[in-house]
């Protein structure tokens, strides 16, 4: 494919335009979080592809909507893709849905999105929920400068490589992952990258909504000492920060812990969360003497 797509053109009106792919945002929970114009376009297009129909006829049902559905996922994008686009060319508007948020993010629909953008077809955003925006906007971290980095790779050396060349972002950093999964992916941001601010916001928009804020340490442990974890998470953390902008509260919670845990010497433990935070020792040493000082 190359690597400039071609520029399609629609203009935003009242009416859905024939030949034009429509990447319509659903609620992410709560079924009130839609739009009028995104039922007035699952209304009003011709066919509707959905990543699982029976997930989005509860909501088309919500809202009296009976244009038909065709099952757009990850396992038969390749296949089904081609006719999608041949319907398109004919005058055929389509919306692509996901279970919940917004098509094409960490989701099959950006499959068919390119595969339109190159047929020259256009392709219409309608803007809706997103659980990555929606725990931004709470989280309480800086909102900015912010990258999304989906779900991390499940294989661990994968994972360690990926979460390494995060280490020294100074942006927030927001992952999706699996609730089975993620106080594993805690662990190895800790280890990797020290015990930074951290946000979980679980269940967004949903009766057992839950937004935990805090050290990643001190999140970690509230996780793990649950039975279960349930739900849909996004996991926010904070960024790389420079030495005038270090955590005095989480470095001290650091020192405290590491040194409960080994009983080493000040300066063995410096070596350690330097190493961790990407700083040098010496500033991290100067924080360490600053806190002891302290008290």
């Amino acid at each position: 494919m190359p690597s400039t797509l071609p520029t399609s053109t629609a203009s935003p009106t009242n009416h859905t335009t024939p030949g034009t792919l429509f990447v319509v945002g659903t609620p992410i929970g709560n079924m009130e979080d839609i739009t009028l114009r995104a039922i007035r376009t699952l209304k009003e297009v011709e066919l509707i592809a959905a990543e699982d129909t029976r997930q989005t006829r509860k909501l088309l049902t919500r809202y009296g909507i009976s244009t038909p559905l065709v099952s757009y996922h990850d396992h038969n994008k390749e296949k089904r893709t081609p006719a999608l686009i041949e319907r398109l060319k004919t005058g055929i508007s389509i919306a692509i849905v996901t279970d919940a948020g917004t098509p094409s993010i960490s989701d099959p629909g950006h499959y068919l999105v390119r595969a339109a953008i190159l047929a020259i077809i256009p392709v219409v955003p309608i803007p809706g929920a997103s659980a990555l925006i929606a725990a931004l906007s709470v989280s309480g971290l800086p909102t900015d400068s912010f990258v999304f980095l989906g779900f991390a790779p499940r294989k661990p050396a994968k994972r360690k490589v990926f979460l390494e060349k995060m280490k020294a972002y100074p942006h927030t950093l927001i992952f999706y992952e699996s609730p089975k999964r993620l106080p594993g992916l805690m662990k190895e941001i800790i280890n990797l990258m020290g015990n930074r601010s951290a946000v979980v916001a679980r269940e967004l928009t949903k009766i057992h909504e839950e937004i935990l804020r805090g050290s990643a340490s001190n999140i970690l442990k509230t996780l793990v000492a649950r039975p279960s974890i349930k739900g849909e998470c996004t996991l926010l953390v904070g960024g790389c920060k420079k030495a005038a902008e270090l955590d005095r509260d989480i470095l001290l919670e650091d020192l405290r812990q590491l040194r409960l845990e080994t009983g080493r010497p000040l300066s063995d433990l410096v070596k350690e969360l330097a190493k961790k935070r990407g700083l040098s020792r010496k500033v991290v040493y100067d924080e360490a003497l600053k806190l002891k000082r302290e008290g």
